[in-house]
């Protein structure tokens, strides 16, 4: 009895789909269309990733020091090693982007060789006063800037470590930028807009590659970073599972209604995030690809059974409605399943997993429901699959495969259970070597232009750069 009334609610749920196409692609539409709409609300997040729970204790001490401190992490360092530093063209356009720093709204502090003092006696007063290194009206003087990298090299230690480095010949300035935009927009338009064209400028003046690093400007050429990946993920998702799925049917017209499918998918799990005003973040980041996967998943099942149904009788309304009545009810449980594992990320008490979460959830169920109406739906419009479309379910490698692993499960078990369990040894030593990495550039990738940059800095200056 019970399965009959099961039978019956999805049979009745098949009827309301087919009799009411095109209201429902009007709705889908509509749906794309505003969630389209969301995405003027999406933005890159401007903090790192903080995957502690809101009351750790940890997290409870780090916004303590905030509230008596201020944001932390305000430095930018530029650093260079080029011998012909000191020449008057070379310094010239040094003086130009440190004096453009300054006056920029959104620096609190630049610290360089301009504004370096030393103690001079003061022989009248018999006192010491405290002078500027550089005269900048001789700094046209090559021989007098010669002078000058003498003095601070040799005669000005305190500076060591600081502003320069002896060993390697390495100077750097300090920029700090404003704490009040650390964690807005404000804090992009200052590195690309403001501070990238004043070092290019300078480099292309003088000749002189510069090094940054600070955390203001990792975090923004990262995030600028991680826009270009977001786009190629997508793509790259896309094309693999188009290609399997193409490999698998032989048609490119269900190809072509998947990737439609999996793209209104993209456009709603965007706008989901839109729509919630949630940042994109390096976890919501991977909201489409993974809708990407587990969409295509359902199309194969829908369009799979219908193609079987019509070789089995030909009969398209029929197949329409057992596709729906039968793989319905499967893929339900399967994507059920999914979205509840994605929607524990919600119980962690961390904002970033929760968006996460609810977000990733919502979209799984959501992209389950496109399939699951536009697949028959479509279909209902075409012309019943012609013999050719319906080749390669005759083929007999995949059943070949599944035979074997029949078989081997039937008949081998002892070599099976051997196998898996010198996998699970092998993973538990691979787990026992894992180490747990606080650094932020480690989850950035090697081959980073900007990332040579920082490490080449790092070693040039030796310890100079201070990011965190």
């Amino acid at each position: 009895m019970k399965k009959t009334l099961k039978v019956g609610f999805w049979e009745y749920i098949a009827r309301i789909i087919l009799k009411n196409r095109i209201t429902i692609l009007g709705i889908i539409l509509a749906l794309t269309i505003f969630l389209g709409f969301q995405w003027r609300n999406l933005a890159m997040t401007y903090t790192e990733a903080n995957l502690l729970p809101q009351k750790h204790i940890v997290n409870k001490q780090y916004q303590d020091f905030l509230n008596k401190f201020g944001e932390e992490g305000n430095l930018v360092v530029i650093g260079f090693n080029d011998k012909t530093f000191f020449t008057p063209k070379a310094y010239a356009a040094w003086n130009e982007l440190m004096m453009g720093l300054k006056n920029s709204k959104e620096v609190e502090l630049v610290v360089s060789l301009n504004d370096l003092k030393k103690l001079q006696k003061d022989t009248i007063a018999e006192k010491f006063e405290l002078v500027p290194l550089i005269d900048q009206t001789q700094t046209k003087d090559a021989a007098y800037l010669e002078t000058i990298k003498k003095e601070l090299f040799n005669k000005l230690p305190f500076y060591e470590g600081l502003l320069f480095n002896k060993q390697s010949g390495s100077i750097r300035a300090a920029v700090y930028v404003n704490k009040k935009i650390i964690n807005t927009a404000a804090r992009k338009t200052f590195i690309i807009e403001n501070l990238i064209p004043k070092i290019e400028k300078f480099e292309n003046a003088s000749g002189i590659n510069l090094r940054v690093s600070g955390m203001p400007y990792i975090r923004t050429i990262n995030a600028e970073n991680m826009k270009g990946e977001i786009g190629f993920f997508i793509g790259a998702a896309l094309l693999i599972t188009s290609l399997i799925f193409f490999f698998f049917f032989r048609s490119f017209r269900a190809t072509f209604i998947s990737i439609c499918i999996l793209l209104i998918g993209v456009v709603w799990s965007f706008g989901t995030l839109g729509l919630f005003h949630y940042k994109i973040t390096i976890l919501t980041a991977i909201i489409p690809p993974l809708i990407i996967v587990i969409g295509i998943t359902n199309c194969i099942f829908l369009i799979n059974k219908y193609q079987q149904e019509i070789k089995t009788h030909n009969n398209q309304a029929r197949a329409l409605q057992r596709v729906i009545s039968k793989i319905g009810v499967s893929t339900l449980m399967t994507n059920l399943t999914t979205a509840a594992g994605f929607a524990t990320f919600m119980i962690t008490g961390n904002d970033l997993l929760f968006e996460f979460g609810l977000v990733t959830s919502i979209n799984v169920i959501t992209v389950y429901l496109l399939t699951l109406m536009i697949v028959p739906i479509v279909y209902s419009f075409m012309d019943v699959p012609k013999e050719k479309h319906l080749y390669h379910l005759s083929k007999t490698y995949l059943s070949a495969v599944l035979n074997w692993v029949e078989y081997a499960v039937r008949h081998n078990r002892r070599i099976i259970y051997t196998i898996y369990g010198l996998l699970m040894v092998f993973s538990i030593i691979g787990v026992s070597k894992m180490q747990v990495s606080g650094s932020l550039i480690g989850e950035m990738p090697k081959s980073a232009s900007f990332l040579r940059t920082l490490f080449s800095s790092k070693k040039n200056l030796m310890g100079l750069c201070l990011w965190k």
